[in-house]
């Protein structure tokens, strides 16, 4: 290797040193900008919400289990707005009574022993509850006539096929019957009817010391949409009974619209039947008979006239004020600055007597004083 060689081969090795220092205190001196301007030009992390945060935002729950009562997210902020049967406490008793008398009708009914339970009351919208009953289906549509409105009455399949069982002399030991899925018979029809004036004749008579109402008969669809008694939006109560016969059982739903009980709404607040909430009759009466026994002071004004103050101030004995009205005009009868009756002046033996002729407050004279 010449001299010239290695001058060339020192000055490429000094020169790639230089060339990495540079490059090292480049970097150090550009750390901190540039650690600093990808916080602050980064975008910010996006964190994606997989299906159950999902489900649970929108309000619909994973498990299998029906919990209908525990609604969360938007489910709930929309079911908000439904109004709780436990905010009309006579309701439940209403229900309590009906299913009593029931069991002993439907007993009549059938000639079988009959067990029937509340499943749940509940509110719901008249829409999701028409949603949900599966075809083929019979519902009753009745009126309440005092109420102006409609309910449902709907039985399922089983409780069908279970009656039909039953009224025709069928086998003791049961089976489960198969739905074929084809529509009811006339003669189901028939017996839904029947077992339909059964239950609306008994639910008048649970509603009957509450109010009086008559519940008619309306017409059997057996399509849900056909039945349609309110906007699918509107709340209802959906009362579900539980009906056994011997080893058979069914499901009776009936369901109220809101509209339906809102003319006897306040009787369905009452916590007990007569409730007066705060009123005592006696305690009203005893007040009553006190007030008429106080003493109180009446004024009677023959004449009234505005003077000067100056001429009010220059009378003397003797002097005469001459008045703007009549002899004959009624005198006034004044108690604590209101003006009550209107009369005419006269004397009763050696005393000054005013016959009343007019009232002219009457919104402070009672209606019997006013006789008197």
């Amino acid at each position: 290797m010449t001299e010239n060689d290695e001058n060339t081969g020192q000055g490429d090795a000094s020169d790639s040193w230089e060339q990495m220092l540079a490059q090292e205190e480049a970097a150090k001196t550009s750390t901190p900008a540039a650690s600093e301007a990808p916080e602050a030009d980064a975008p910010t992390s996006v964190r994606s919400l997989n299906q159950e945060e999902i489900d649970s935002l929108l309000g619909f729950s994973s498990d299998n289990k029906d919990d209908d009562s525990k609604n969360r997210g938007i489910r709930a902020m929309l079911d908000k707005a439904l109004q709780s049967y436990e905010r009309l406490p006579m309701l439940e008793v209403v229900f309590d009574r009906f299913v009593r008398i029931l069991s002993t009708s439907i007993r009549n009914f059938t000639s079988e022993t009959v067990d029937i339970d509340i499943k749940s009351i509940s509110s719901l919208r008249f829409g999701n509850y028409i949603n949900s009953i599966p075809m083929p289906s019979l519902l009753t549509v009745f009126k309440a006539v005092e109420w102006e409105n409609f309910g449902l009455i709907s039985a399922d399949g089983s409780l069908i096929y279970s009656l039909v069982d039953v009224l025709f002399g069928g086998r003791k030991v049961y089976r489960p019957i198969r739905f074929e899925g084809r529509p009811y018979t006339v003669i189901e029809q028939g017996i839904v009817r029947q077992l339909s004036d059964i239950i609306l004749a008994d639910l008048a008579s649970a509603f009957d010391p509450l109010s009086t109402t008559t519940l008619v008969f309306e017409r059997i669809e057996t399509n849900p949409r056909f039945a349609t008694i309110s906007r699918p939006a509107d709340a209802a109560i959906l009362l579900q009974l539980r009906v056994e016969m011997e080893e058979r059982a069914g499901k009776i739903d009936i369901l109220f619209p809101y509209a339906t009980l809102e003319p006897i709404r306040a009787l369905l607040l009452q916590v007990f039947i007569g409730e007066k909430f705060g009123k005592d009759a006696e305690w009203e009466g005893n007040l009553q008979n006190e007030i008429f026994k106080l003493d109180i002071d009446l004024e009677a004004v023959l004449k009234t006239k505005v003077v000067l103050m100056q001429d009010v101030v220059n009378l003397k004995v003797g002097s005469t004020i001459i008045m703007d009205d009549f002899v004959d005009d009624d005198i006034i009868l004044n108690c604590c600055g209101n003006n009550m009756f209107a009369g005419k002046i006269g004397k009763v033996g050696e005393k000054i007597a005013v016959s009343i002729t007019d009232v002219l407050n009457k919104k402070l004279i009672h209606s019997e004083d006013k006789e008197k």
